[in-house]
């Protein structure tokens, strides 16, 4: 199969503001820049992104635009993908959720130059914010993304089980208001101490359930163990006044973990694991939901047959670029192997499924 060009991203930036960026690769300070994309350039804000990854030798960034402009995005972010073999598991987990049924961010790759010297293969991944919302005809509304564990949908924080001195705890407010999080905090003191008959009952004021529902099977299939309490977006809709959930980082997925070594395919239940999902697959009616909508996507979503044209049009589309990035010695042959080991995840984890989903 022959592969599309990627587009190249040339960004600009000063030597010393370039050097005032790598002097501490902890820092959320961004520095000016210039991006180059095709004839255009456009003025950004440039800073490093994640948290282990900084610590790698190939770094992810987020680029901001300096000036906004009408029916564009405002920010994106480019992933290294350095620990993954594949380069593809983010994107292949963001295309699964889309569709199934989740909101997702769209993901593609580009080859990206820093000063005109090579940096490789990249992923540019929207950002979730307004432009987000606007692009998909949504509502306006609130956005929170889930920083660290403490996004777990319980009182207790995740790093001591203790309880927490703020139900904001683990988020950060995107978009959005005080009042927001006002509704952010109602929500999850109600999920924590609502009895099961009123949980029921009033959960859909709170929450969309079947996209909920949707987000885990999406979240148990790829199996990301940090996915539950972590690498999320909360999207709170300002005209139902319920939340939804957004998958996010999901490179350590397809039977690989945040390392890149392999993962087995039996890590996580079939129910996944947090307070949320637990409540709601305590409700007869939810869980029958669940299992009626898991089955489906088992059959016809996650398959092989389904899936492999994306994989092997995108590495076609990479394979030409690999000897140009400075930071892997990864092969066509080597992508081709890791093609494999994500079909042979997606057979043994849906053995494994099915099988759990027998004996509940």
């Amino acid at each position: 199969m022959n592969g599309t060009a990627l587009p190249a991203f040339r960004l600009n930036i000063h030597q010393s503001r370039l050097t005032e960026l790598k002097k501490d690769i902890w820092s959320d300070k961004a520095v000016p820049g210039v991006l180059q994309t095709g004839s255009a350039n456009i003025p950004v804000f440039v800073s490093y992104r994640g948290s282990h990854i900084r610590k790698l030798k190939k770094k992810s960034y987020d680029i901001q635009y300096r000036k906004h402009m009408k029916n564009r995005e405002s920010s994106f972010h480019l992933n290294a993908e350095f620990n993954d073999p594949s380069y593809i598991r983010n994107r292949l987990s963001f295309h699964f959720f889309e569709k199934i049924g989740v909101l997702s961010p769209s993901a593609s790759h580009v080859f990206l130059y820093i000063n005109e010297k090579k940096e490789g293969i990249y992923l540019k991944i929207e950002s979730v914010d307004d432009a987000f919302l606007k692009k998909r005809n949504l509502e306006d509304g609130a956005i929170y993304y889930a920083v660290d564990d403490d996004a777990n949908f319980s009182l207790l924080s995740s790093f001591d089980k203790q309880a927490k001195k703020n139900l904001l705890q683990g988020y950060e407010r995107k978009s959005g208001s005080k009042r927001h999080d006002d509704a952010l905090q109602e929500f999850i003191y109600f999920i924590n101490t609502a009895k099961d008959d009123v949980f029921a009952k009033e959960i859909k004021r709170y929450l969309h359930v079947k996209q909920y529902l949707l987000w885990l099977i999406g979240a148990v299939c790829t199996q990301n163990f940090d996915g539950f309490v972590h690498n999320y977006a909360l999207y709170l809709n300002e005209k139902t006044g319920s939340f939804q959930i957004i998958p996010w980082d999901y490179d350590a997925t397809w039977g690989r973990n945040i390392n890149g070594k392999e993962m087995k395919h039996d890590r996580i239940p079939v129910t996944g694991y947090n307070t949320l999902s637990a409540r709601l697959l305590d409700i007869p009616a939810f869980k029958a939901q669940y299992f009626i909508l898991i089955k489906h996507i088992l059959q016809h979503e996650f398959t092989i047959s389904r899936l492999s044209p994306f994989l092997t049009k995108w590495h076609a589309d990479l394979t030409p670029y690999l000897h140009m990035d400075p930071y892997t010695t990864i092969t066509s042959e080597q992508l081709e192997d890791e093609q494999k080991q994500i079909f042979q995840y997606i057979e043994k984890r849906k053995r494994f499924l099915l099988f759990e989903l027998a004996r509940l």
